[in-house]
């Protein structure tokens, strides 16, 4: 059966061009495209079937075709990423997240599944403002709303800071001051009774890894910094702390290919930055690599 897509380009033809005109190359080219189309249902409905059963891998093997036969359809991307997102491939899930809302800025379902794939990395889309069509009023005005839902009204606020008051803004801010009301109704009448909130796991995890890099136990670091990427491979500092306990343990090349991972994810934090490269220093001048050790003891800034 063809598609709307493949009709949709005959009848231009066809209107466009008598019959006894349509050249045989014309001809070979719309028979081309039907078969394209037929060949990407196919594949996009057997990548659904496979998400049914969870067979996420076989899943996204069918997707990857449709992206190769449709390079820039939004549709694929955002399936890709929430296929990578089931697979546990959160590096992978969030690139075509990005590339989905960067395809439709206001679409409020591909949004949400950005902000769920940061999540799960422990993190949220401060970082990555940069790589968005951050600009668009109709996607702050949905990633407001999508906080605001997930009750993280701090994050909301900042958000709506960055649009021009409107009938949305206001409302939105009155509904966050009405929730934060009833969720902490005595914090108010009871200011010396402070609110125990569930204390964020990466805080948690850099607090134990700072403990044992004080304490010495590189072994034990080594170990819990490799456990804490697993969990949140968007983490700079685990990488960091992975790549510092390598190298008390003199495993330099190790941890020079590890701190070079980390460093990607590093966004505006010069101290954290000067502690990669005072590492990647360390890595290097062991290796007698003295050139590169110095390129990075250079780019370490002062007074961060």
């Amino acid at each position: 059966m063809r598609s709307l897509h493949y009709i949709a380009i005959i009848f231009l033809v066809s209107i466009m061009v008598p019959g006894s005109l349509l050249s045989q190359e014309e001809e070979s080219a719309a028979i081309s495209l039907e078969d394209n189309t037929d060949v990407f249902q196919e594949l996009f409905f057997e990548a659904l079937k496979q998400k049914g059963i969870e067979n996420y891998g076989k899943a996204i093997n069918a997707l990857l075709k449709c992206k190769q036969l449709e390079t820039n359809n939004d549709v694929i991307d955002h399936e890709l990423a929430k296929m990578y997102q089931l697979n546990n491939q959160l590096v992978l899930a969030e690139e075509y997240a990005r590339e989905a809302i960067i395809s439709k800025p206001a679409n409020l379902w591909y949004l949400n599944t950005l902000v769920e794939i940061r999540e799960l990395q422990g993190t949220d889309l401060k970082g990555i403002k940069e790589q968005l069509p951050y600009s668009n009023v109709q996607l702050k005005e949905n990633l407001a709303r999508i906080y605001f839902e997930k009750k993280r009204y701090d994050i909301a606020r900042d958000v709506l800071k960055d649009l021009r008051s409107s009938k949305f803004t206001r409302e939105l801010i009155g509904k966050i001051q009405d929730s934060t009301k009833q969720e902490n109704p005595v914090s108010e009448e009871l200011p010396g009774i402070e609110n125990i909130k569930e204390e964020n796991p990466v805080k948690v995890l850099t607090k134990e890894l700072n403990s044992l890099s004080e304490k010495g136990e590189v072994d034990l670091l080594n170990q819990k910094a490799e456990e804490a990427i697993e969990t949140y491979p968007a983490q700079p500092f685990f990488y960091y702390a992975k790549g510092a306990a390598l190298n008390d343990l003199r495993e330099y090349k190790e941890a020079v290919e590890i701190l070079m991972v980390g460093l990607d994810f590093v966004f505006d934090n010069d101290e954290l930055l000067n502690k990669f490269y005072g590492e990647l220093a360390i890595a290097h001048t062991a290796l007698g690599e003295t050139t590169k050790a110095n390129t990075y003891l250079s780019k370490i800034k002062n007074g961060s």
